[in-house]
């Protein structure tokens, strides 16, 4: 028994420049420790023939469990989900069904460029040493395929076969609570996000972690993250933001709308109550920075000018982290 379900995101989609035209798909960090979360970068180098990739098929292995894709700006996503063959603890909680596929689809990765794919899983009950494969599939404009979905045989080198699956090999557990800190690495958060250590005060708001990330080849928006807590006793409301390298900045936000989730624009502006703290973050609230005038690039700072209901205005620069997880190269 399999469901689906379906998260339409609307935007921009992100790319690199490819280095090699005929490179297999691939993670960006092809290991992955035992019994460990882990967040694993799949790289799609190139299209088909030439024609762009519109769609990312990845069939997640036995023993990958509790995975959660990353929504990307610009491509719709289904998570299939299925039984597993073996029954796995979740905190104290046995689970025997999860998601077995994930699938970005009706986006447009250009063959020139290449992107990343990301998802966060479990590795478990997989012994050290052992290999995860994923089979791949990318379906292009105009009925183009291309299909990753040769699995090595134990013993045999992926890199003779014609068409390998990307694959993982498993490393030797972690010592307790490192699968956390390194987790965070890879996804971004942590040294990978440079946000801002900075407090900035207006009246009774407290604005931290501000940070926003490269923008790739082709990107035409960008987005910007904050913590914003308001220590007073009175309810206030962003209700805009400008920045002088940008045409104009919206104030969005994301959420599911029954089976789908959609990015909307908040005409209204951002509540901020009374004694609560607002935090603005991918996948959630955030600023979209429209027409830039330059790509924002990693160790810059993008500058923004927010505008309270009744605190007024306030200046914020946002430091400019990497666009991808780290480790993610060219192939």
């Amino acid at each position: 028994m399999k469901t689906i379900t379906k998260l339409a995101l609307s935007g921009a989609f992100a790319t690199v420049s490819m280095a090699n035209a005929h490179a297999h798909a691939t993670f960006a960090n092809p290991t992955a420790a035992e019994e460990a979360t882990s967040v694993i970068a799949l790289q799609v180098p190139h299209g088909c023939d030439g024609k762009a990739t519109t769609e990312v098929q990845v069939k997640l292995p036995e023993g990958f469990v509790f995975a959660k894709p990353q929504p990307k700006p610009g491509w719709e996503l289904e998570v299939i989900q299925g039984n597993y063959a073996k029954t796995y603890d979740n905190h104290g909680k046995p689970v025997t069904a999860g998601p077995v596929e994930i699938r970005w689809k009706n986006g447009n990765l250009p063959d020139a460029f290449y992107d990343t794919f990301v998802i966060q899983g479990k590795v478990s009950g997989i012994a050290a040493g052992k290999t995860l494969a994923f089979p791949t599939t990318q379906l292009c404009s105009t009925d183009g395929k291309v299909a990753w979905d040769q699995v090595a045989a134990e013993g045999v080198d992926p890199h003779s076969l014609k068409s390998p699956a990307p694959a993982l090999t498993v490393t030797p557990k972690m010592p307790a609570g490192h699968d956390h800190a390194a987790m965070a690495m890879m996804a971004g958060n942590g040294a990978a996000n440079p946000a801002s250590t900075a407090v900035v005060k207006l009246g009774d708001l407290e604005i931290t972690g501000a940070f926003t990330k490269a923008m790739l080849p082709g990107q035409p928006v960008g987005g910007g993250y904050f913590t914003v807590k308001n220590n007073g006793q009175t309810d206030d409301v962003l209700v805009s933001a400008t920045s002088p390298i940008a045409g104009t900045v919206e104030l969005h936000e994301m959420a599911m709308q029954g089976e789908v989730m959609k990015m909307r624009r908040l005409d209204t502006g951002i509540a901020i109550p009374a004694g609560k703290t607002v935090e603005l973050k991918p996948g959630g609230l955030h600023m979209m920075f429209m027409k830039v005038t330059a790509p924002f690039k990693a160790g810059g700072e993008v500058p923004v000018t927010l505008t309270f209901e009744k605190a007024g205005k306030v200046e914020l620069k946002l430091p400019v982290g990497p666009s991808a997880p780290s480790g993610v190269q060219n192939n």
